[in-house]
């Protein structure tokens, strides 16, 4: 009872059977012969069903991606805001949905005036006084930097000598314009109907002591009247649509769209007072509907590719956000519109450099990014031992995995901000990655993208604009 005897046996690794004794080949256990021998861990699970990638620049990179090709939206999602191979794989799986399956919406996680500057390059049309100014805001270096503009470049030139009607339009999804909005309906209707632009100026006067700085517009109290001034503005402007449109389509949908990011915007900036879950879905659902109101504005053939962080392409109702907070994202709202006519995408990644700022309104930094958390989607991507794949998450593909993947486990979300010191609070939530999106693409090692100066872009020759390259 108290003696034992011990033997260094050396390593010793346990090798799943295949096939009639044991295991079958997408790792489970059929029953029907020998014993129950030990599951494959999960690791294992991930390296056999994940897709090698090459770098995002090889042809070959986005030739998987077109099993998603007769979705109406494929969402692309990202797990931090200033990763260079985020860009740079989004935008080639963008230009192959674009060239072989007709794609002609690509739908950013950005301000609608700061999109329409990039639209109106890449489509050859004029610009406006306020384009040079596009992406001046924080986080500048989210749009204007390098990844982007070669994107630009290459939208401009697949646009050129095409018809209006079957050019490819960058368009943006967020509300925090609140401002150049109201500037741009009060511009648009100057040109089309002075008396009902006088009439939008006054109604847009209530808001503009916040204008410049519209996060402390909740504090004020008394926005009754501002909501009802903005509103009426939007639907009237929207009524008037035949008569409006009937000139310049593209200019009165570009003036309709800031009409509703206003309302939208004034919704927004008094719920993020009130507190809770409320503003997040006011942007959400603005998103979403924007992105609905372009599908209708191109087309019952129209399909779009939208760019935003993984925390809008993921559906919420599988992460922590929706169970513990009552958040919605956008591919949310797209999976109970579109069902399997909606394909969302994330992108991960372990370790590397990133663009990011340590505080709101600060420069951009190249930071390093911490090695992802053992337990984590991240790390588990990692002990795969393959650099870069695609999962397909979707059910009947792997099915194994995806019952293990379905369980919660903490995923990182990184921002605009990263805060290494407290990464486990600031950047960790939890999440079902297999039921959160419907593939997942991941990136070993990755590296910061590359910002590019707001005087150079700003001072570009008018044929590169938008970023002076």
């Amino acid at each position: 009872a108290d003696r034992y005897e011990e033997d260094d046996l050396g390593a010793v690794a346990f090798v799943p059977l295949v096939g009639a004794q044991g295991w079958d080949e997408d790792g489970r256990y059929d029953g029907t012969a020998g014993p129950r021998v030990r599951m494959p861990d999960e690791a294992a699970l991930v390296a056999a069903a994940a897709e090698p990638l090459p770098l995002p620049e090889v042809p070959a990179f986005a030739e998987p991606f077109d099993r998603f090709g007769n979705c109406r939206v494929v969402l692309l999602g990202e797990s931090t805001h200033g990763t260079s191979e985020f860009y740079r794989a989004r935008a080639a799986i963008t230009r192959r949905l674009v060239e072989r399956h007709g794609f002609n919406i690509v739908a950013l996680e950005a301000d609608w005036p700061d999109a329409a500057a990039l639209n109106r390059h890449v489509r050859r049309r004029p610009p406006a006084a306020a384009d040079a100014a596009a992406f001046s805001r924080f986080p500048r270096w989210m749009w204007r930097n390098a990844e982007v503009a070669a994107l630009a470049a290459w939208l401009r030139a697949h646009n050129a000598g095409l018809d209006e009607a079957d050019q490819i339009g960058v368009y943006g999804l967020d509300l925090y314009s609140l401002g150049a909005s109201m500037a741009a309906v009060v511009d648009y209707l100057e040109g089309v109907d002075p008396d009902a632009a006088d009439l939008a100026r006054r109604r847009y006067g209530c808001l503009a002591p916040w204008r410049d700085d519209p996060s402390g517009y909740g504090l004020a109290g008394g926005y009754a009247r501002c909501e009802e001034a903005v509103v009426r503005q939007c639907r009237e402007l929207l009524e008037r649509r035949l008569e409006y449109a009937r000139d310049d389509g593209e200019r009165y949908l570009d003036a309709a769209q800031n009409a509703r990011l206003v309302a939208s915007a004034e919704r927004y900036y008094r719920a993020m007072y009130q507190g809770g879950a409320e503003a997040w879905n006011a942007r959400d659902t603005h998103m979403f509907q924007t992105l609905h109101h372009l599908l209708e504005a191109r087309g019952p053939g129209a399909r779009a590719v939208v760019w935003a962080h993984n925390s809008h392409v993921g559906d919420a109702r599988h992460t922590a956000m929706g169970l513990a907070h009552g958040q919605l994202s956008i591919g949310q709202l797209c999976r109970e519109a579109f069902a399997a006519d909606a394909a969302l995408v994330g992108l991960g990644t372990h370790e590397g450099t990133v663009a990011a700022a340590r505080a709101w309104g600060a420069e951009a930094e190249t930071m390093q990014v911490r090695p992802s958390r053992p337990g984590s989607v991240e790390r588990l991507c990692h002990d795969s031992g393959i650099g870069r794949f695609l999962l397909d998450l979707r059910p009947g593909r792997h099915d194994a995995l995806r019952e293990r993947l379905s369980a919660a486990r903490l995923q990182r979300f990184i921002g605009v901000l990263y805060l290494p010191a407290s990464e486990l609070e600031s950047h960790y939530a939890q999440a079902s990655l297999a039921r959160q999106f419907d593939a997942w693409v991941w990136f070993d090692r990755s590296e910061a993208l590359v910002p590019l100066d707001s005087a150079q872009a700003a001072s570009g020759p008018a044929d590169t604009w938008p970023f002076g390259l």
